[in-house]
């Protein structure tokens, strides 16, 4: 299988890829390099495009004209507080970028597609453990942009047969292997290593929430796992009896801000204290993926600890 993944030499992106040629299928990458790094994707052939650049559906259209199968789209703008900021950009780059695939992949007649989507899409829903079914109310442009990008996706396979799954990905970190390391300090795993390594003390936002210790709890999934669901996924997309479009990505458990930080202190032999802060509104208490449909629809578990979750992206950075 020939397949093309946007956002391929980024974090996420390149455990796809590697996965991919794992099984031999042939890869090509699409990223526009803002955030990616070329030396993840292998001998993967790389194009260097902005989904949402003037005259990139046409480029696009080259591309998949290529013998393409299918398509893994990643490729988006994802921090929280810069789409508060940048409203406006986050739109054209998330919705319009995916808009550009949509088009040329429908005058291309490939009807594959993986669409990287986010737990971002439910908000903050008053259940411990959210479904699918669970009603989405976003809470910031990023987490809209993805909702949209669902709805595009439903209306495609409405008006000309695409055939595509939606991820919605939890709390992801770890490493799959050294060279694909977490390079950006925008999550707790990697804002924690980062004030380790500079000798300065980890923050949490609150310890006074009803949860067992306290503090937040979050599904986390490893990176690796994570990719996996993309093949997982892939293979779905050939089947006739398709009962789901949408599906959860976690392990269906969460692991609480200060059970993350004493694993955190075993993997680095680090003895440490948090700094303990008020909370950050927006926070909700618990949020845990129920990974049913996915376990039971495409065969699909999480196999990786919380420690293997940390030891591998402390590894990955030494």
């Amino acid at each position: 299988m020939k397949v093309l993944v946007t956002g391929g030499a980024g974090y996420i992106g390149s455990h796809v890829v590697r996965l991919l040629q794992q099984r031999g299928d042939q890869v090509l990458v699409l990223d526009d390099m803002s955030a990616g790094v070329p030396a993840r994707i292998g001998d993967a052939v790389a194009h260097h495009l902005d989904l949402a650049a003037p005259g990139a559906h046409d480029a696009l259209v080259s591309i998949l004209r290529n013998d393409v199968d299918a398509v893994i789209h990643l490729a988006a703008r994802k921090k929280v507080g810069e789409s508060v900021e940048l409203p406006e950009w986050y739109y054209a780059q998330n919705v319009g970028g995916l808009a550009t695939l949509l088009s040329a992949m429908r005058d291309t007649s490939v009807n594959r597609l993986v669409f990287s989507s986010s737990a971002a899409t439910y908000g903050m829903p008053d259940v411990p453990a959210v479904t699918e079914d669970t009603p989405c109310a976003p809470i910031n442009p990023y987490g809209e942009t993805k909702l949209v990008g669902e709805w595009m996706v439903a209306d495609a396979a409405r008006a000309w047969g695409l055939r595509a799954a939606n991820l919605r990905y939890f709390n992801v970190a770890g490493a799959g292997w050294p060279d694909l390391a977490d390079t950006a300090v925008a999550n707790l795993i990697p804002i924690v290593f980062a004030a380790l390594k500079a000798n300065t003390v980890p923050i949490v936002f609150g310890n006074d929430y009803p949860t067992p210790d306290g503090s937040c709890v979050r599904d986390y999934v490893h990176v690796l796992d994570l990719a996996d669901a993309h093949l997982s996924a892939l293979s779905y997309l050939d089947r006739e009896d398709r009962p789901h479009s949408t599906f959860n990505v976690g392990t269906g458990t969460g692991s609480s801000v200060f059970e993350v930080l004493a694993e955190v202190a075993r993997v680095t032999g680090v003895d440490f204290t948090p700094d303990i802060q008020d909370r950050r509104a927006g926070d909700p208490p618990y949020l845990a993926a129920d990974v049913t449909r996915i376990r039971e629809t495409l065969g699909w578990s999480a196999t990786k600890t919380l420690h293997d979750i940390v030891d591998s992206a402390w590894s990955a950075i030494q």
